[in-house]
């Protein structure tokens, strides 16, 4: 039996699993590199023909039963049905007992309420197939549907814990007409349908291809048909969810070994557990203690100054409020432009204040900022609209003179005069901007989560808060003219307002005029691919003097588009690249629109391309039979060299950077776990062609490098919901698996949409899986050379492996993907830096 080798590291989900060997959990998901090496043990022949011997019954002495090994244990993970949360059978029988009275109709379950009722709601098709084979197993005529008592036998059969009951159910659902033998019709059949079940589109066009391969390795002898015991030798390459639960259990002992005497006690492990956290996150500690520090400074400065100002009598504390609040406002404004200043803070992130001051926190500061800058102005506009107008406006006449007569020229004025004034004027629009662009910041407008109707759509999405930001240019002068006119303050030198903002509003109108020549750079587009989901990738020619490091990102602007928008893109390519790379995902208006600007162009070129076809087909008298259709991303793909020589022009597109991010620190540690959800993968993949370059490039010198520095290793977890997704970085996975010879990265993919493996959903995919892989390399999930799990990651079994791997290592957590993620590794990072002498840094991209 053949088995497939990585890194010097066998894959335990694509071997044939021998008696009492135990895979390491962590190398179930290593790196391919397509090479095959027979194992010295058994043929396919020969352990078919040894199973059929184990599985004879002889009357003359006891029954031999099957050995507690690897094998049997992934084989007692096929299952039907999900566990029950709370582990406890009966407490999913109660679960299909309550559904049983939602979906049944008169006491009686039909077959099309099967799935729901069982929780296959998604799978309809599946459970239609797996109610058909349990009735003919029982001899339960369905037409009039099941009651209650049946339903329970159902499920009984569906959780019986031996082996042979839940593969007989299973080949029972193959073998449609049940003469005990599986025809390629009815492995295709079954192909198609958990093809649907897991959504695997591409899967269920091969499936024909894939039930072929079936035959070819369970029947050699071309029979035409498959028998039980053949089906049941296959899926004993399969190791499950039990095996995998003792080796997490092993290795979370080792880890749980090597806890430092420190945190042994509850009082130690909590003085432990403060000073990590604070070494973890001393910079941003300083920071913040720095920033409020000097708010509460200038507010309490105010507060006390304005009790000594001859207004006090009148006015009282509400002065006083006022006037502080409005000093830490000023102060705020002036700070919040600092976090914006992309080009500076690159620059800056360089120097040594990059090691005390937290750059890849700028964007979380710029938003601290603003919630400071809003409490403020809310406390001056209270302040001053329910109290001080009222005193001024309602003060008796004689008190009135004698104290505020010379600010106001001795002419006592009212509520709205004071409303309508220069300061009340242009304080209210100041208010109506501010909010309007504090609101359209927030993550349900800004991501378009909040939908408008009609006219009143593009009052959310990412172009809303771009223009609304820039309305904020308005605000700054009319804050430095609010700053002016001031009531009670006459003497010029006491009105602070433009002392706080001019150098913040200098430095950044200088770099924003620097950065419209200096780093903006008019680009060609060599390749444009437009992918399934939504995603266009651009291939840009690299400017010269357009240096970069791996983990940065850069803003494009398509001017045919907009002339002022520019959108953020992490950058794809290498350093060592010749080339320019970023991958848009469709999320927003302008995305949209870029996106379908250049399908046109390809759609143009494709059917240019299928005209001059047809002619030189028909001028030669060619017949060729039919191909199958090919989706709109193939066909991109297949003709993008056609179209981008043709004389068809593409949009223009300016790219304006490079600028600092969190993952082009990379570098700093020993080693790298990079998480990717969907298109968030974009940072990472840079940083993994850079490390697949330099060892590549290593290699063909044939010396070793100067610089020394960087990972010694690289974990990279690819989380997508979409088959057609892993097109995006299809030939960055095949280089890791040909060049990457020192196995430094190690890739894992997961789908989503499937089931996990075991759920016998996925059992023929995963089987199919693991027989394409030993046959030619090849992922049938992915198309690459990359090996595709199944559902979600088991993260703290991630980080109990690592944390066991790599002791006393500086692990580098570098995350890009939905919030909802954030906290799990986050808190995974600091609950496994306490408990094992690993450290883990999270870092996360923000734009």
């Amino acid at each position: 039996m053949t088995s497939e080798k990585s890194g010097g590291r066998e894959d335990d989900s694509e071997k044939w699993i021998l008696e009492n060997i135990h895979i390491d959990g962590m190398d179930d998901v290593a790196m391919e590199d397509g090479k095959k090496t027979t194992s010295s043990s058994t043929s396919f022949n020969e352990r078919s023909s040894s199973l059929r011997k184990r599985n004879v019954v002889t009357s003359s002495g006891p029954k031999m039963g099957r050995t507690e090994s690897g094998a049997k244990r992934g084989l007692m993970s096929l299952r039907f049905l999900d566990r029950a949360k709370t582990g406890k059978e009966e407490d999913g029988w109660r679960a299909i007992e309550k559904r049983f009275c939602v979906n049944s109709v008169d006491d009686r379950l039909f077959k099309d309420k099967f799935g729901a009722c069982i929780g296959m709601g998604d799978s309809k098709e599946f459970a239609g197939e797996l109610f058909e084979a349990l009735a003919r197993r029982r001899n339960i005529a369905t037409e009039n549907g099941i009651d209650l008592l049946q339903l329970r036998k159902f499920w009984e059969d569906m959780t019986n814990q031996d082996l042979d009951a839940r593969l007989h159910i299973f080949f029972d659902m193959c073998d449609k007409n049940g003469d005990g033998k599986l025809s390629e019709d009815e492995v295709r059949e079954v192909l198609v349908m958990s093809a649907s079940a897991n959504k695997l589109s591409k899967f269920k066009q091969e499936a024909g291809t894939y039930a072929a391969l079936i035959m070819e390795e369970l029947d050699p002898d071309n029979h035409g048909y498959v028998e039980m015991w053949q089906l049941e030798a296959l899926l004993r390459g399969m190791v499950g969810s039990e095996e995998t639960q003792r080796s997490d259990k092993k290795a979370d002992t080792l880890a749980k070994t090597m806890i430092p005497k420190e945190y042994s006690t509850p009082v130690s492990r909590f003085l432990s557990k403060t000073k990590e956290r604070f070494f973890d996150n001393w910079k941003k500690i300083w920071i913040i203690m720095l920033w409020q520090g000097t708010n509460i400074s200038l507010f309490t400065w105010k507060l006390n100054a304005y009790q000594r100002v001859p207004a006090f009598q009148v006015l009282g504390f509400c002065l006083c409020f006022a006037k502080a609040a409005a000093e830490t406002v000023k102060f705020n404004m002036a700070l919040i432009l600092v976090p914006v200043c992309r080009r500076t803070l690159t620059r800056l992130r360089e120097t040594f204040l990059g090691h005390v001051i937290p750059f890849d926190e700028n964007i979380n500061f710029h938003k601290l900022v603003s919630v400071e800058v809003m409490l403020g102005t809310m406390v001056h506009i209270i302040m001053h609209m329910s109290c001080n107008f009222v005193r001024i406006s309602s003060c008796p006449k004689d008190q009135f003179d004698t104290i505020l007569g010379p600010l106001f020229n001795y002419k006592q004025p009212t509520y709205m005069d004071l409303l309508l004034s220069i300061e009340g004027i242009t304080g209210i629009i100041m208010i109506l901007l501010m909010l309007y662009a504090f609101i359209l910041a927030t993550h349900s407008f800004r991501r378009n989560v909040v939908k408008f109707p009609g006219p009143f759509h593009g009052l959310a999405g990412f172009n809303a808060f771009w223009y609304a930001h820039h309305l904020l240019a308005v605000v700054y002068i009319l804050l430095l003219v609010h700053g002016w006119f001031l009531f009670l303050t006459p003497e010029w030198y006491k009105k602070t307002t433009w002392m706080y903002v001019s150098v913040p509003m200098l430095v950044y109108t200088t770099e924003r005029i620097l950065t419209l020549h200096d780093r903006n750079y008019k680009v060609d587009i060599n390749k444009a691919v437009i992918y399934t989901g939504n995603v266009l990738a651009l291939y840009m020619s690299k400017p010269p003097g357009f240096r970069y490091k791996s983990g940065m990102y850069l803003f494009v602007k398509c001017p045919d588009i907009s002339t002022f928008e520019w959108h953020p893109f992490s950058i794809t390519s290498a350093p060592d690249d010749d080339y320019l790379s970023v991958h848009v995902r469709t999320l927003g208006d302008w995305t949209t629109e870029i996106k379908n600007r250049f399908e046109k162009v390809a759609y143009t070129a494709h059917t240019t391309v299928r005209f001059l076809l047809t002619v030189i087909i028909h001028s030669t008298q060619a017949c060729e039979p039919q191909s199958q259709k090919q989706s709109r991303g193939d066909l991109v793909r297949m003709e993008t060299k056609a179209y981008t020589e043709s004389p068809l022009e593409f949009p223009r597109i300016v790219v304006r950077g490079p600028y600092g991010a969190p993952a082009q620190d990379y570098r700093k540690f020993d080693i790298l776990l990079l998480v990717g959800l969907g298109i968030g993968a974009t940072p990472f993949i840079s940083i993994i062609k850079d490390i697949v370059n330099n060892e590549s490039r290593s290699a063909l010198l044939d010396e070793v490098p100067t610089d020394k520095r960087g990972p010694e290793r690289a974990y990279f977890y690819w989380v997508t919901r979409e088959q057609g997704s892993f097109d995006w970085f299809k030939g960055v996975m095949d280089d890791i698996a040909e060049y990457d010879h020192n196995h430094i990265v190690e890739m894992h993919n997961y789908l989503t949409s499937m089931y996990e493996e075991g759920d016998a959903r996925s059992a023929l995919i995963a089987m199919v899986q693991s027989l394409q892989h030993a046959k030619n390399g090849k992922d049938v999930v992915s198309d690459s050379r990359i090996r595709t799990h199944f559902a979600r990651p088991n993260w703290r079994k991630v980080f109990t492996n690592l944390s066991t791997v790599h002791p006393s290592s500086r692990i580098g957590v570098f995350y890009c993907g939905s919030p909802m993620l954030t906290k799990t590794l986050k808190g995974l990072c600091q609950e496994f830096t306490m408990n094992s002498s690993t450290r883990f840094n999270f870092h996360k991209e923000n734009f």
